[in-house]
């Protein structure tokens, strides 16, 4: 196979890029079975003096079954790709580890739910165009928009997903190699849109949890209970 896609660093990259693959053969061999057809007619059938157009109203064989493979191969490979995309897109795997990202012009989000585990609440931790996760480990992304359509990409996770205004949409991933990879924007969405650049972070596990707890809010301690030391009253003779 060619080896000009960037890096594969996702548990499901391999299986996108053999589809990838197998669309791209098809499709190239589609185009030079056309090519090489357009060129041979082009010659067969080209201006000689002397001799007249004929005028051809088709071949209405040929038509059913060009239009019936096509309508075969884009049916199967529909079908055999359908559990791939289940996989990626309605089967999140459990996971310890969330992030809300939200586009706007023209920059990303990044929002931690923080000790407690859940969104906006008041030790949620929030940073800017840099996305921590540790490696080997599922994440749970809740994709958003504030204002118009953005497109989170990662390309060496094979992870791409528009953000729609009013619409919170959920995906994951799971990256295998720590380092530091890019996120733009692959939606054009405004003049800035060619600036809008983020980083995802791909961390080891203690690298990761040290990151935690240099950057994080400290979580506010459980109020004391006061009601043991609280004097009691008599009672009533």
């Amino acid at each position: 196979m060619l080896d000009w896609l960037p890096e594969n660093l996702s548990t499901y990259g391999g299986e996108i890029d053999y589809f990838f693959y197998v669309i791209y053969y098809i499709t190239t061999a589609v185009f030079l079975l056309v090519a090489g057809a357009m060129i041979y007619f082009l010659v067969k059938y080209r201006h000689r003096e002397g001799r007249a157009a004929v005028y051809s109203h088709g071949n209405q064989t040929l038509e059913v079954v060009w239009t019936s493979a096509t309508t075969i191969a884009m049916v199967t490979l529909a079908l055999v790709s359908k559990p791939l995309w289940s996989k990626i897109k309605q089967e999140l795997p459990p996971s310890n580890y969330k992030v809300q990202v939200t586009g706007k012009q023209f920059n990303w989000e990044v929002l931690y739910p923080g000790p407690d585990g859940q969104f906006n609440t008041s030790d949620d931790y929030q940073i800017d165009n840099e996305v921590h996760v540790p490696v080997n480990q599922a994440v749970q992304l809740s994709l958003k928009s504030k204002d118009v359509i953005h497109s989170f990409f990662v390309p060496v996770l094979r992870l791409k997903q528009d953000m729609v205004p009013g619409h919170e949409i959920a995906a994951w991933f799971e990256a295998t190699k720590a380092g530091e990879y890019e996120i733009p924007c692959a939606e054009l969405c405004g003049f800035g849109h060619s600036g809008m650049l983020g980083k995802l972070f791909v961390h080891e596990q203690a690298d990761y949890d040290n990151w935690v707890s240099a950057t994080w809010p400290a979580p506010e301690p459980a109020p004391a209970d006061t009601s043991a030391a609280m004097p009691q009253e008599n009672p009533q003779p």
